[in-house]
């Protein structure tokens, strides 16, 4: 028997950014009517993905520490293959 796939709770805070050329998408979410934290994923143009270990409280949280990444670190961090870009 196959089960259904669990149904996902996407954020409103999930975006996508341009910066120096570069795009990403910010995927926040969680198990739709589940009150389990918050998963953060940074997918690049390619498919490429960062996901962080662990879940944040809020999806304001996941939101702070993506732009903290970002900011820190910048948007080239998130790529899976940075010479394609």
């Amino acid at each position: 028997m196959i089960e259904d796939d669990p149904e996902i709770e996407n954020s409103p805070l999930c975006e996508i950014i341009t910066r120096d050329g570069i795009t990403v998408r910010v995927e926040i979410y969680r198990l739709a009517g589940s009150d389990e934290g918050w998963s953060l994923e940074v997918v690049d143009r390619e498919g490429g993905s960062t996901v962080w270990d662990g879940t944040f409280s809020s999806d304001k949280d996941a939101y702070a520490e993506f732009h903290q990444t970002l900011e820190a670190e910048g948007i080239r961090t998130f790529l899976v293959f940075p010479n394609f870009h």
